[in-house]
């Protein structure tokens, strides 16, 4: 089917205006991405280190960190939900309005957070409320991936998805020092009682500010050429996730698999981390815990594209494939080096496993998980993979090991074997995976199977 004349405009500017548009595309899913991130990221945190005694004071102990981290999960089960409807509206209506509405929702979910009364004032209406907004903060961050990884692959120059790929997901960096260093600025400029009190609120409500400046940048974006092309021809998905299940089940299930090993390492070293360095290993481990996380993160603004590049010269698998390994023989070591309580071999385990395992994968991750579907259903499957494989291997972990580190004693091997092993299904899936850095992107209906190198 030949294309208008007037849909020719739209997908073939010229070359300065295409420089501007992918700017643009690389920019607004880069800092939408970020705020996204440091909202979601700012219950991790504060599950690791006020929710218990504030939300769950009632049960105490190994038990309140339990349950703060249970409530850490319900964001992880509500992102396959959000994924779902994301993905539907993606691929009906463009991704830049998804995206939109995704930021909006998670600015007011967790500026809610930091205004909710404690169960010292409420009662167990509290946790309900935490539970509530915790639930939209999933939601929205099930919708936010799919959107801003494809506005940035689907304007990407040919021979450079995995580049362009890796932008957003070093918001996720961004979004984790801009939610660190809050914490870590309250935490120093306040004393325990008044951190404990009402300073843990202040990185929440700061989120307001930010949702705004995120806006004016994402809401000067183009969407996709890829989706601009697909409703010129008419061809798009009526019923996208319908369609991605019943002609794409196997990709869905090969980047939910490939997420467990990834996102299961990340919220290890960096949630569950926390916790650990400070009831196991020495007093202050909170505040060596989060300046191991600031250090990887802002690494990872580096780490992060160059492995995506690297993906692109080499493949996704072999990279990919790397990390998942890497992740599977070192979180055992990282142990160790955690606990001879030396802030310098926790920085570096931590940097390890962060800058060369996990963003190895995550560098990767946009292009490869982008691949693997047509553009028609493109945003529901890679939604779908990314969320579902977030629940199994993301959501759980701390509650999981939090749960292992108590039946074991406070002996962490069980949690290391725990991640181990999600990480060789994470290498097995990638393997399973179609190598595909080297096929152009179609930008039809076509299945991927049928695009020729």
């Amino acid at each position: 089917m030949g294309v208008p004349v007037s849909s020719a405009r739209v997908l073939a500017p010229s070359d300065a205006d295409e420089r501007v548009l992918r700017r643009r595309a690389a920019l607004g899913s880069f800092v939408g991405t970020t705020i996204e991130w440091y909202d979601y990221y700012l219950y991790g945190t504060a599950a690791a280190l006020v929710f218990a005694p504030l939300f769950f004071p009632q049960v105490g102990g190994a038990v309140g960190v339990v349950a703060a981290f249970a409530t850490y999960a319900v964001g992880f089960v509500a992102r396959p939900l959000g994924g779902a409807v994301a993905g539907h509206l993606g691929d009906r209506l463009g991704r830049k309005k998804v995206l939109v509405a995704s930021l909006l929702l998670m600015g007011a979910s967790t500026a809610l957070i930091g205004v909710l009364p404690t169960y010292a004032s409420i009662g167990v209406a509290a946790p309900v409320l935490l539970v509530t907004a915790r639930l939209l903060q999933g939601f929205s961050a099930g919708g936010e991936w799919g959107g801003a990884v494809l506005l940035a692959v689907e304007h990407a120059p040919p021979g450079r998805r995995g580049l362009f790929g890796a932008v957003p997901q070093m918001g996720s960096a961004a979004g984790m020092v801009l939610a660190s260093g809050g914490f870590w600025l309250t935490r120093t400029l306040t004393t325990p009682e008044q951190f404990l009190s009402w300073g843990w609120r202040v990185p929440f409500l700061a989120s307001a500010v930010l949702v705004v400046v995120g806006l004016v940048i994402r809401l000067k974006v183009a969407d996709s050429p890829v989706f601009a092309e697909l409703r010129s021809e008419g061809a798009v998905a009526r019923r996208p996730v319908v369609d991605v299940l019943r002609e794409d089940a196997r990709g869905v299930l090969l980047t939910s698999g490939m997420r467990l090993g990834q996102i299961g390492g990340y919220v290890l070293y960096t949630v569950f981390a926390l916790n650990y360095l400070t009831e196991q290993v020495r007093d202050d481990g909170a505040d060596v815990g989060l300046l191991a996380v600031l250090v990887v993160s802002v690494l990872s603004l580096a780490t992060t594209p160059l492995w995506g590049r690297a993906s692109d010269r080499f493949g996704r698998r072999p990279v990919y494939l790397f990390g998942a390994l890497l992740t599977a023989v070192f979180t055992g070591p990282a142990f160790l080096l955690f606990d001879t309580g030396s802030t310098v071999l926790i920085v570096g385990a931590v940097v390890v496993a962060v800058n060369l395992g996990h963003d190895s994968m995550y560098g990767a991750q946009g292009a490869f998980f982008a691949e693997q579907f047509p553009a028609r259903t493109r945003y529901s499957g890679a939604s779908l993979g990314y969320s579902i494989g977030a629940v199994l291997g993301g959501g759980l972990t701390p509650l999981v090991a939090a749960s292992l580190l108590a039946l074991a004693g406070g002996a962490p091997w069980l949690v290391a074997g725990f991640v181990s092993a999600l990480a060789l299904l994470t290498a097995a899936c990638a393997a399973a995976a179609p190598e595909t850095a080297h096929r152009p992107l179609d930008t039809t209906s076509k299945n991927l199977e049928t695009v020729t190198p």
